[in-house]
């Protein structure tokens, strides 16, 4: 058979070992038939490099965590507490193995309520309650109590209900300060004790109302409290002024009659040497000593009656002077020959201390 004849073996054995052709439009040996070129060869084997990559850069994205300065990172290990990140970039194991829940440690949170209350003089108030917080323990905060918020509420109410049972209206209404200060430790000490991580910064009671039923009578009351304490505030100034002055004036008398006793005692006590001195000198010379007294006698009339004396004889002239007189001008001096004839009245005085002088010198000797 030539060659070429169809069916023919001679000469046709390259044509024999040829593939056969792959039907237009059939599924062929491979995923990409039938697709283009690049096509073909991304789904021949490229495709799996790329997945790769991106399961390599979710892992490295999933193991960086970055913290901000106000978080706190509690690392999660299967959903088991690990450890805690701090403020800044953080590394960990990738997704699923670890995860990380931030809670915010700085921010200062805030609870307000109106809780009403009967004090211990069974009254009802209606009290103001304010609290301000922040996490203390991000770990306690996620899992020591189901809600930790929910916990400080409800121990906020039941503390300052504790606190204000234990006082009377006027306190309530008048001086909650201590109570405020009370309160605040025994929530921070309940808080504690339930585990919620939280930290109290500040209780305050700003408000304390009476209900609306009776707030006429109560504000009656407050008013009349208001007045008191007014009085009582003018009173205590009025006495922090008087007494002083009192005081002052008390002690300016004591010591007014104080110098006044020592004076007395002094001038005494003087007269009393001066006259033992006197006796002493008149035992020594009499008639010296009845002179010079009568002179110092005269002088102190003089002086003392402020008026000019002239005479002569027996005649007296008196002539009386202004009382200011004897301020602005110096008594006379005056010697005995100029007043002798004039004072019979002084004369009599001298003779007087004289005779006094002589009975007791004359008691003495005798005694002697």
């Amino acid at each position: 058979m030539a060659w070429n004849t169809p069916g023919g073996n001679s000469g046709g054995g390259a044509d024999n070992n040829r593939a056969p052709r792959t039907p237009r439009g059939g599924n062929g040996g491979g995923w990409g038939g039938g697709l283009p070129g690049p096509l073909r060869d991304l789904f021949d084997g490229g495709i799996w490099r790329w997945v790769l990559v991106a399961l390599a850069l979710l892992l490295l994205f999933s193991s960086f965590q970055l913290i901000g300065e106000q978080q706190r990172g509690v690392v999660l290990r299967f959903g088991e507490y690990s450890r805690i990140l701090q403020p800044g970039p953080n590394f960990k194991l990738p997704w699923p193995l670890e995860s990380v829940v931030k809670v915010n440690a700085t921010q200062i949170k805030t609870f307000s309520s109106n809780v009403p209350v009967l004090t211990r003089d069974e009254n009802i108030v209606n009290v103001s309650v304010n609290v301000q917080y922040r996490v203390d323990d991000p770990r306690e905060y996620l899992f020591g109590t189901v809600d930790a918020d929910q916990m400080l509420e409800q121990s906020a109410q039941s503390a300052v209900r504790e606190q204000v049972g234990r006082a009377d209206l006027n306190t309530v209404l008048n001086n909650r300060g201590p109570l405020a200060v009370v309160a605040e430790q025994r929530l921070q000490a309940s808080l504690k004790t339930y585990k919620t991580g939280l930290s109290v910064t500040g209780l305050t009671l700003p408000d304390a109302r009476p209900p609306e039923e009776v707030k006429p009578a109560f504000d009656e009351v407050n008013g009349a409290q208001q007045v008191k304490e007014r009085l009582i505030n003018e009173a205590q100034a009025y006495a922090a002024k008087v007494v002083p002055e009192a005081r002052g004036q008390a002690s300016r008398a004591r010591t007014t009659a104080e110098g006044y006793k020592q004076a007395i005692v002094a001038r005494a006590e003087g007269d009393a040497r001066r006259f033992t001195l006197l006796q002493g000198e008149y035992k020594n010379a009499p008639e010296v000593t009845r002179k010079r007294l009568w002179l110092e006698t005269v002088q102190q009339v003089l002086a003392e009656n402020r008026k000019v004396i002239g005479g002569d004889g027996r005649q007296l002239i008196y002539v009386p002077m202004p009382a200011d007189a004897g301020k602005t001008s110096a008594a006379p001096q005056l010697t005995p020959e100029m007043v002798a004839p004039a004072l019979p009245a002084a004369t009599d005085s001298i003779r007087n201390a004289d005779r006094s002088v002589s009975r007791s010198a004359s008691r003495e000797e005798a005694g002697r």
